[in-house]
């Protein structure tokens, strides 16, 4: 499902997916683009963050709250930092900056449905620390503390404790998280933004961390206990 105001981008993704074999929809106001995706069954939401009536960090917050499986990749002319985090924060899978190339844009698409479509064999119950966190359901207890997190948060978690015996590489992620292929060249920072979320979740201080640590040249390593 397609939320895009401007409707020569909105036409041209729905020619372009529909050209790919998808089948698609779509909304050109905010309002709408919620209504739809809240009632409609669609593998992924492609949104749009400036739009009329309702911008897209509400509509993905909102769903969010429905579905956090939902599938979201965001579309942004916007590229700081805090705009980037804003969306990711609230769940987005992935974003994409404007403007983009159509094959950069459908490779993204096809790696987060082949993702979703998969699906992962995770462990029931991820222990870290003092923190013991239920990936079926999406979260977590720190004590009498419940945590929240995104299936994309507990699919980078549950990877790196498989992996916690070395450091994991930002690439390596991308490739076996988010379903990227390794030779894709993609700019992205949605790997270290994913990190520093999970960072405030599962950190006693995120400046300082201690669980979810960073392995200068190599990338990432999740401390578990033996």
């Amino acid at each position: 499902m397609v939320v895009e105001d401007e409707e020569a981008i909105r036409t041209g993704l729905i020619d372009v997916l529909v050209f790919h074999g998808y089948e698609a929809d779509s909304a050109a106001t905010g309002p709408a683009g919620l209504e739809k995706a809240l009632t409609g069954t669609f593998d992924l939401v492609l949104l749009d963050i400036m739009l009329p009536g309702m911008d897209g960090y509400e509509i993905c917050d909102r769903i969010r709250s429905k579905d956090r499986n939902q599938p979201i990749i965001m579309l942004t002319a916007k590229t700081s930092d805090e705009e980037i985090v804003q969306g990711l924060k609230l769940g987005a899978d992935d974003y994409v900056p404007k403007p983009f190339s159509i094959q950069q844009l459908v490779l993204r698409i096809e790696a987060v449905l082949r993702r979703s479509q998969v699906g992962q064999e995770l462990a029931r119950t991820l222990c870290i620390g003092n923190i013991e966190i239920d990936t079926e359901n999406l979260c977590g207890m720190n004590g009498s503390d419940e945590i929240i997190f995104t299936k994309r948060e507990i699919e980078v978690l549950s990877y790196l404790a498989q992996n916690a015996d070395r450091p994991v590489s930002r690439e390596e992620l991308l490739s076996k998280v988010w379903g990227y292929a390794r030779n894709l060249d993609i700019e992205t920072r949605t790997v270290d933004i994913h990190v520093a979320k999970l960072r405030r979740k599962i950190e006693a201080d995120p400046k300082e961390p201690q669980r979810l640590v960073t392995v200068r040249g190599a990338g990432y390593r999740l401390m578990v206990d033996s």
